[in-house]
């Protein structure tokens, strides 16, 4: 195996303590890298008045893959205020490093596996007709479009002369808007273009193909945001009929779509959306196989790929004594960079790993047993987070 060199970048809060652990199991498992690290997340806001420092951004653009733990992200006066006193008042603005990244390298494929693992308690359930109860089996993948949408941070509050005379010229806002004063206003856009709607779609629609799925669902809004989802679905149906025949293409509204995924899970395979309905999709089907201690995602451009799970820092979580947390959507993430740089087999091995651990049921973090995140769950029989890597690792 060629010896790799990985980017890790542990961010803020469980984002340092989920991400050693995943590499405790890429070492277990045979996996031949040195690691080198990177400045990221909120500490760097504070201290440095960025979150994602230009010397990170050179090592990522040296190494190309990276595995990321998570960040803190804040409101903009609550991030302003936590500047170091030298940085106050300097007109710095914070910006998620995350969705900077994404923007910056071009990282416009998301992709976001839900997938059943076998005895999990935490699976969705329901009820049938004769009261018995179905557990149905979930193998959902979301392609979520990564940089653009309403995460694309072209924003005003109190728009200038040069802006406000622009969205006068609509007639929906002259109509609506033109009478609430400037400096009451807060503008987000929610931007798509071609390029990028017909790379996620193409993405989703050759992943259902090599993967054998017969669908594919594009969740968007349509019937309202006639623009930019309509856009989307308008090439969807044109791509799917030219160039992907035998798959069918389903259109949902992101509102009945989050209806739907507790009735039927089961009925759906590849899901593609703009930015935030991707992000409200992947996260509701992630509930349904037990939460974001499963959820793994992929951040995926043409030269650079960072791997990361969908969970936040939880920075309480941080300063236990003994650390609680799942650690399975980093591992299930680190997974991910394997399949991506050709080591199928071995994150096939990690897979299963984790799934026989869950199954068996002998090891379960404090989520996994409906317990509330509280440092007493050990007490009470709960693994911790160290715990749980070495179960899987044992597995191995």
């Amino acid at each position: 195996m060629e010896k790799r060199t990985i980017l890790k970048l542990p961010g803020d809060g469980i984002g340092e303590i989920v991400l050693e652990q995943a590499i405790r199991v890429l070492d277990a498992a045979g996996f031949k890298a040195d690691y080198v690290h990177g400045d990221i997340g909120w500490k760097y806001w504070c201290t440095e008045g960025n979150p994602l420092p230009d010397r990170t951004i050179k090592l990522l653009e040296k190494y190309k893959i990276a595995l990321f733990g998570a960040i803190t992200s804040k409101p903009k006066d609550d991030a302003a205020a936590e500047l170091a006193p030298e940085l106050q008042g300097k007109g710095l603005v914070y910006f998620s490093p995350i969705v900077s990244m994404r923007q910056h390298f071009k990282l416009d494929t998301c992709v976001r596996p839900c997938k059943t693992y076998k005895g999990n308690l935490l699976n969705f359930v329901r009820r049938n007709a004769d009261g018995t109860i179905d557990e149905p089996n979930i193998d959902v993948v979301i392609f979520r479009q990564n940089t653009e949408g309403l995460y694309g941070g072209v924003e005003w509050t109190n728009p200038n002369d040069e802006v406000y005379k622009g969205l006068m010229t609509h007639v929906k806002f002259q109509k609506n808007f033109a009478d609430v004063p400037r400096d009451e206003l807060s503008i987000s856009t929610r931007i798509f273009t071609k390029k990028a709607t017909e790379k996620i779609l193409r993405a989703a629609f050759e992943y259902a193909r090599k993967f054998g799925y017969e669908s594919v669902t594009l969740c968007e809004k349509p019937n309202v945001l006639r623009e930019t989802s309509g856009m989307m679905f308008k090439m969807a149906k044109k791509m799917q009929a030219e160039d992907y025949p035998e798959i069918r293409l389903k259109n949902t509204n992101i509102d009945a779509q989050m209806m739907w995924l507790t009735k039927n899970p089961e009925d759906y395979g590849v899901l593609v959306a703009g930015n935030l309905f991707g992000d409200i999709i992947s996260d509701g089907f992630a509930g349904l196989i037990g939460g974001l201690g499963f959820a793994c995602s992929a951040n995926i451009g043409d030269e650079v790929a960072v791997f990361e799970p969908t969970h936040g820092s939880a920075p309480k979580y941080a300063d236990y004594p003994v650390s609680i947390v799942n650690p399975i959507a980093m591992i299930a993430s680190a997974c991910m960079m394997l399949d991506h740089i050709g080591e199928v087999e071995m994150a096939k091995r990690i897979r299963n790993a984790i799934a026989e651990v869950i199954e068996e049921g002998k090891v379960k973090t404090y989520d996994m047993m409906k317990m509330h995140g509280s440092p007493d769950v050990i007490e009470k029989g709960a693994a911790t987070t160290e715990q749980m890597t070495d179960a899987i690792i044992a597995k191995l």
